[in-house]
C-alpha cells in the first residue's frame, strides 16, 4: 500500500509544489536512522517522504485512525498508506511511551523513523525547545544515527484556517547524521537526554534559520490561547462599559 500511496501522493506533490532539497545524500540508502525535524505544518509529514526514495514512518494521533464513518475510514487508509502509526495521546506519559516503543520497532526493522522533537507544530514559525522523552530515548536505545531536518516555508502553504493551499516551493534541508553511540544505555539519565535533544535542536536551528525559543511549543500555544481569550474578554468588557456609559448619559438628560 505504501508504494502505491507514495506514487499517488508523492508524485503530484512534487509536481505541484516542486520542493527543493539540500543534503539528501545524508540519508543512508539502507539501515535504520532517525529523521528529527522541525514542525511547521500538517504537510511536513508528506513533503519529506515525497522527496526520499525510502519509506519514512511517523507517528500520528490515534483519532485519525478511529474516526467512524466513510470519511473516517478514508482518513485511516490514507494515514496508513503514507506510513503513519497511530498513537493514543490521551495521556501525556502513555503517549510518550507509545511513541518510544513505535520508534524502536521501526528502527529494529532497519527502517527510517521520523519524529518532531518539539512535540507539536510551532504556533508562530519559531523553533521551540525539544522534548527529551522521545527522540533521545529512541536514539540511545537503538544506537541509530539522528539526522537533523529543517522544513522551510511549509507553514506558508496552508496557514491555519485556510482550506485551499497556496502553490509555492517549500524547502527541505537535511543535515549530517549525528552519532550518540557514546551515550548508549543511558536512555534513563535525564541530563543525557536533555543534552542529546539540545544538540539536535541546535543543528535544526542552524539548518532552518529559525529563531529559537527556550520553552515548549505546547506552553507557547497555551499562552497564545490565553492571551487571545483575555483580549476578547477585554473587548467585551470595553463594549459593555461603553454601553453602560451611553445608558447613563441618556438617563441624565432632561426629560429622561
Amino acid at each position: 500500500m505504501y508504494g502505491a500511496m507514495k506514487v499517488s501522493i508523492g508524485g503530484p506533490l512534487k509536481l505541484a509544489f516542486r520542493p527543493w532539497v539540500e543534503g539528501i545524500e545524508n540519508v543512508p540508502a539502507e539501515g535504520p536512522a532517525i529523521l528529527a525535524s522541525n514542525h511547521l505544518s500538517f504537510s511536513d509529514s508528506f513533503f519529506l517522504p515525497a522527496v526520499l526514495d525510502r519509506k519514512v514512518t511517523f507517528i500520528a494521533k490515534a483519532e485519525y485512525f478511529t474516526t467512524p464513518g466513510v470519511k473516517g475510514r478514508l482518513t485511516a487508509a490514507f494515514f496508513k498508506g503514507v506510513g503513519q502509526l497511530p498513537v493514543d495521546r490521551s495521556g501525556a506519559r502513555g503517549a510518550g511511551e507509545a511513541a518510544v516503543r513505535s520508534g524502536i520497532e521501526v528502527l529494529e526493522r532497519g527502517e527510517l523513523f521520523g519524529i518532531y522533537p518539539e512535540g507539536t507544530r510551532s504556533p508562530d514559525g519559531r523553533l521551540y525547545r525539544g522534548k527529551p522523552g522521545g527522540l533521545a530515548r529512541v536514539a540511545l536505545a537503538t544506537g541509530a544515527p539522528v539526522i537533523p531536518v529543517a522544513m522551510i516555508d511549509t507553514e506558508k502553504i496552508q496557514p491555519p484556517g485556510k482550506i485551499i493551499p497556496k502553490l509555492m516551493r517549500p524547502g527541505i534541508r537535511i543535515g549530517r547524521p549525528l552519532d550518540f553511540s557514546r551515550y548508549r544505555g543511558m536512555e534513563h539519565d535525564r541530563f543525557v537526554l536533555r543534552a542529546v535533544t539540545d544538540e539536535v535542536m541546535y543543528e535544526i536551528m542552524k539548518l532552518s534559520g529559525q529563531e529559537y525559543v527556550d520553552m515548549y511549543a505546547t506552553a507557547a500555544k497555551r499562552q497564545i490561547a490565553e492571551a487571545a481569550k483575555a483580549g476578547k474578554q477585554a473587548q467585551k468588557d470595553a463594549g459593555q462599559a461603553h454601553g453602560d456609559t451611553e445608558k447613563a448619559a441618556v438617563s441624565e438628560r432632561p426629560g429622561s
